[in-house]
């Protein structure tokens, strides 16, 4: 029991006189009458200790576990504490060092952990209960001992008869405990009480504890048991009359959605959530706010999106195997309401243009060009569902018609004159005869077929966006016929909308009505929020969150909350709905918090990849180029990814970039260092993205502005910016890479700072290990600046000399060939160094380049 002497100099002297007078026992006795003088707290602080001593001996270590068994029925609330506190440690080194550890443990120390969660002691509580963590976080205690020991007591403290005191801090330590244990065990033992928690009408406490807990539940026991079970009581506690547990439920509402079908989530949780919105309490509209955007991602669907996280966090695009919503909108509308022909539009061509005839058609409801086409294309319709493959058919641009668009002008405005004077005539028996009784009828009945056609693809959830706006459009088409022409105007509408047309021209291309102006303009303004991914309440209570009335009735920082989740709101609506966040975007963006800019610039790569490039170069270039004007806090955000929002960009637009790269450069804050630390770690990544020409006209003076830095740590990194070199020699431009050379060793190596002289040297290195140029070439060029320097005054110089020479260069098999020009003078320059005046530099010409290498960063 020395080691508990040396431990404890401290401790009185009668703790050293028992030790002396026992010290002819053995030392496990010795121990065992310690444990029962007043020493019991060392003791215990030193169990561990004990253990390594007299693990060994089997013996010794039952006597060792069966003395701490005796310790820990102690009265005294220290002792039981101090000893529950080594447990942890006991069991990690019993994991460690002996075989029988289960049995050893599950016997010994499982039952003191239990024994204690029900102790009278709050400390000693405490205590057991973050040692129960600890060792279920480390795997050391069996499902057997968690089923029949510590689930047993747990279900024994949160009964309704326990004590209020042990019932709170049992339902706590429940709720941390089911997320490492298995869905079973969680399912039979743990959940049914978690229900009956939830419903605790006596505590508060109870129910809040349930309510922060409630998402690790339903991720648990999965999908049914959360819609079957969890909830019911998840909605009790959404409605609950304190504030504080609403507020939890708002907070771990992702979890909860996470957990259902996408129905549940539409149906039930939306609304639900939409109550925590308006909720009374403004805290509680906080943490909705706050969680509305995590609560929208859980509607993602990658099959719509086509894209998805890989392992590693990035964004990757997929190819989509469905059928484009615009496919089905390009289709026109006359054709849209015959079945017979909704078909064969996939295998004809007039689904990749839109002529003359169509919007004739479409302009002029007394031509019916499409009756003979419809017959037509019956035989071909059949032959397509057969070999129908939706992979094969995606729609192609729009071609250019503008040439026509003063003849469809005349058209439109004779059609105007035309129905005025027959609007209440009978249509001539030269029309669609399922137009001459009963318009609204014929519509209806033409929509009905088309819907039925649609039925089996419902899997599509773009399919399921055109039913939901074609059965709006056959409820209204029995209404009025004004009503038909409205709907019809929507459908087309929404065509020109996905594909970026604007409202000016498209409505060239719309039926016409005396009331179309207004009806178009209406259409096309509600059309450009329209979505069906996720329900409408969530998106338009998401874009009010910009709105400056939130920040004073909500909270002042909902603008930044809003931009943190808005590249996951704009993943779950897919690049086809950006129209409904581009303005809340721009909003975003000219935010008058610069917090709320920042945001956005850490995550515009992201968005860039969500969009596409068509999209990025139309709407968020713009914002970008403002993120590079703002202050030192924003442009910082698009530095840090600046690689990855240029590579998305096409080459003539990345190309505009370059000038702008020399202002990062300049900072508010001079003492900003770290501003170009992240501009050399980013221009490596960037070399790769611009000719070999744009790199040595714009980016070589970044890179030596950079390699000359005051501070070390920016210069340390920007010595890998070398791979200029590798970019011009492996495009064959010698000649520049040779006067990039010639500057390297004016700037650095005739440096008269020895900085300088160093930095020379650890370029010389890098340039070698990465194969930065021919070895030939740096033989003739760079070598022999390199050996030059192996004189020079200042020691911190000869030592990256000697180490460049000795772990690089003389490594390379071009200078182990006999017949290298430049072997002998290696060698000599090597002993020279090896026979130096500085330890460090003799050191390092001397080391084994196969062993381990010492950092040399401190001497730069």
């Amino acid at each position: 029991m020395c080691f508990l002497i040396k431990r404890n100099a401290s401790a009185n002297t009668s703790y050293c006189s028992v030790v002396s007078t026992q010290s002819g026992l053995v030392p496990v006795f010795r121990l065992f009458m310690l444990s029962f003088a007043e020493f019991k707290q060392i003791v215990a602080r030193g169990l561990l200790d004990v253990l390594r001593e007299f693990s060994d001996n089997e013996n010794d270590f039952i006597s060792v576990m069966e003395t701490v068994a005796r310790m820990s029925e102690d009265g005294e609330p220290t002792v039981r504490a101090e000893l529950m506190e080594q447990v942890p440690n006991i069991a990690m080194f019993l994991h460690e060092s002996r075989p029988n550890f289960p049995a050893a443990f599950s016997r010994y120390l499982v039952p003191i952990v239990v024994r204690y969660l029900t102790d009278p002691n709050n400390q000693v509580r405490k205590t057991s209960q973050a040692a129960l963590l600890v060792l279920l976080e480390q795997g050391l205690i069996s499902k057997a001992d968690m089923e029949t020991k510590v689930c047993p007591v747990l279900l024994e403290l949160t009964e309704p008869s326990s004590d209020d005191d042990y019932k709170i801090e049992a339902v706590a330590i429940m709720c941390k405990v089911v997320t490492m244990l298995s869905k079973d065990t969680v399912e039979h033992l743990l959940l049914p009480r978690f229900c009956d928690l939830c419903s605790d009408a006596r505590l508060f406490q109870v129910r809040k504890v349930c309510a922060a807990n409630f998402g690790e539940f339903c991720s648990i026991v999965g999908q049914e048991a959360t819609e079957k079970l969890l909830m019911p009581k998840f909605f009790d506690l959404c409605s609950d009359s304190l504030w504080g547990i609403r507020k939890a439920c708002a907070e771990c509402f992702m979890m909860v959605s996470n957990s259902t079908s996408p129905e549940a989530r539409r149906v039930t949780l939306s609304p639900l959530f939409i109550s925590l919105i308006s909720d009374q309490s403004r805290w509680v509209r906080q943490a909705a706010f706050q969680s509305l955007g995590r609560f929208i991602s859980t509607f993602a669907n990658p099959s719509s999106t086509g894209l998805h996280f890989r392992e590693d966090g990035a964004l990757l695009e997929v190819p989509r195997c469905t059928l484009d919503r615009r496919v089905y909108l390009s289709i026109p509308l006359h054709c849209l309401y015959s079945h017979k022909c909704f078909y064969s539009h996939f295998s004809d061509c007039s689904l990749n243009s839109l002529n003359c005839s169509d919007i004739s058609g479409l302009s002029n409801s007394n031509a019916s060009p499409t009756t003979t086409n419809n017959a037509k294309n019956t035989k071909e319709t059949e032959h397509t569902d057969e070999n129908f493959n939706s992979f094969n058919y995606w729609r192609s641009p729009l071609p250019d018609i503008s040439g026509e668009l003063e003849m469809l002008n005349c058209q439109t405005s004779v059609g105007v004159l035309e129905k005025d004077e027959k609007e209440e005539e009978e249509e001539p028996e030269g029309n669609c005869p399922d137009s001459k009784s009963n318009p609204g009828k014929a519509t209806s009945d033409q929509i009905q077929k088309v819907l039925d056609c649609l039925q089996p693809h419902m899997d599509d959830p773009d399919v399921q966006a055109q039913v939901q706006v074609l059965s709006a459009a056959l409820k209204a088409a029995q209404l009025d016929t004004l009503l038909s022409y409205i709907l019809e105007v929507l459908i087309r509408t929404l065509h020109f909308v996905l594909i970026g047309t604007s409202m000016d021209y498209c409505k060239y291309f719309l039926p016409v009505h005396r009331h179309s102006s207004f009806i178009i303009k209406n259409s096309f303004n509600l059309l450009l929020r329209f979505q069906n991914v996720i329900p409408q309440q969530l998106l338009d209570q998401y874009l009010s969150m910009t709105d400056p009335a939130r920040a004073q009735t909500v909270d002042t920082e909902i603008a930044k909350h809003c931009a943190f989740s808005l590249p996951g709101v704009a993943l779950t609506l897919g690049r086809q709905n950006w129209h409904c966040l581009k303005d809340t975007y721009e909003t975003l963006a000219t935010d008058v918090q610069w917090k709320v800019r920042r945001t956005l610039a850490f995550s515009i790569h992201e968005l860039a990849v969500i969009l596409g490039d068509q999209l990025t170069a139309a709407d968020l270039v713009p914002i970008f180029n403002g993120f590079l004007k703002d202050l030192d806090e924003v442009r910082i955000g698009v530095l840090k990814h600046l690689y990855d929002f240029l590579k998305l960009l096409h080459a003539d637009k990345r190309r505009e970039y370059l000038y702008q790269l020399q202002e990062f450069m300049v900072t508010d804050n001079s003492r900003n260092w770290r501003f170009r630390y992240e501009l050399a770690e980013q221009l490596i990544l960037i070399i790769e993205l611009y000719s070999h020409y744009d790199v040595y006209d714009y980016l070589r003076q970044i890179a030596l502005t950079l390699c000359s830095d005051k501070v070390s740590e920016v210069r340390w990194i920007s010595y890998k910016l070398v791979s200029i070199l590798q970019k011009l020699y492996s495009c064959g431009a010698d000649d520049l890479g040779l006067n990039f050379i010639n500057e390297l060793t004016v700037r650095f190596c005739h440096c008269p700072k020895w900085v300088g002289r160093q930095a020379f040297a650890f370029i010389c290195q890098a340039v070698v290990e990465e194969d930065c140029m021919p070895m030939e070439q740096f033989s003739q060029h760079l070598l022999p600046s390199l050996l030059s320097l192996s004189s020079d005054p200042v020691a911190n110089v000869r030592v990256l000399v000697a180490k460049a020479l000795r772990q690089s260069v003389m490594e390379k098999a071009y200078f182990k060939d006999p017949g290298c020009a430049y072997s002998d003078e290696l060698e000599e320059t090597v002993m020279a160094l090896q026979s130096d005046k500085d330890r460090d530099v003799r050191f390092f010409a001397s080391l084994d380049p196969n062993k381990g290498l010492m950092d040399t960063a401190p001497l730069i």
